[in-house]
């Protein structure tokens, strides 16, 4: 039985040292194959412009790619192009229909205003970068009905350290202006994958992957802050945000719902772990 992993960067890799340790054949898809760790059997593959060679026993696909830039060309190679050369690789050469997990971002709800969101919300992305996603959010479950889709919060831990590293050099700033964020470990983000893709029973075709505690980004810092014993960056004005902009609060119930345990159940154990220098940051 053989695991396919399509995308091979730092999510994907830990996914995919997972599952080798579970005794899986694990195969990681990326542009450089030979910055995987052994325990994965590398494929150099520009998913963007060509279509892989699977092999015939696989039994799980992830998808979990990530764009070079922030733009809408570059979320259209990556979550649409190569979501569709995955969908025609699965076709030509898996014996059976494997279990497909596509990892996408709680940004194609297009919420802004603070209200609560779930797995069964509708989608309503704003941005354009979140439209293409959700287009290759289509584009996957059109052509795999029973694909699983995981939009994941924003994702910290090993080699993510942009919030502390920020508040430790004293340059961060607060808005007076209220917002929620909604952030998952990478190892929690890791452990979801194969939870749900190696779960008994058939898996929804929706999750959001976020810890427990959606939180105003001022309470973060000032945790972070009061760790790392420096000042609480300064609460400022922003111009460019008015008081209807405050975030979304996601709900990650069906995933709790599933038998999932987190590692990190709120930032505090998470930020935690980071500053303890916990985990391994991967090519």
């Amino acid at each position: 039985m053989s695991v396919v992993i399509a995308g091979c960067g730092d999510l994907g890799t830990e996914a995919a040292l997972r599952f080798a340790a579970m005794g899986h054949r694990t195969i990681g898809l990326r542009r450089t194959a030979e910055k995987l760790p052994r325990e994965i059997e590398g494929q150099s593959v520009d998913l963007s412009v060509e279509v892989p060679t699977l092999p015939a026993d696989t039994t799980i696909v992830v998808i979990a790619l990530s764009p070079d830039e922030r733009s809408v060309d570059g979320y259209r190679k990556v979550y649409v192009d190569s979501v569709r050369n995955m969908v025609a690789a699965i076709h030509q050469h898996c014996t059976a229909q494997p279990r497909v997990l596509f990892v996408s971002s709680t940004a194609v709800y297009g919420v802004d205003d603070g209200s609560w969101v779930d797995a069964s919300t509708p989608t309503n992305p704003g941005m354009p970068t979140a439209v293409t996603l959700r287009e290759g959010e289509d584009a996957l479950l059109e052509q795999i009905p029973d694909a699983t889709l995981l939009r994941l919060g924003g994702i910290y831990g090993p080699g993510r350290t942009r919030e502390v590293d920020r508040v430790r050099a004293g340059i961060n700033e607060v808005s007076s202006t209220p917002r929620f964020t909604n952030r998952i470990h990478r190892d929690d983000a890791a452990g979801a994958i194969v939870h749900l893709t190696t779960m008994q029973e058939a898996p929804h075709t929706v999750y959001i992957g976020v810890d427990d505690r959606p939180t105003d980004h001022h309470e973060v810092i000032e945790y972070l802050a009061e760790r790392l014993g420096v000042k609480t960056p300064p609460i400022v004005t922003d111009p460019g945000r008015t008081r209807e902009q405050r975030g979304k609060r996601c709900r990650n119930t069906a995933l709790r719902e599933s038998g999932f345990v987190f590692s990190y159940p709120t930032y505090r154990e998470g930020y935690a772990a980071v500053l303890e220098g916990k985990g391994v940051r991967h090519p």
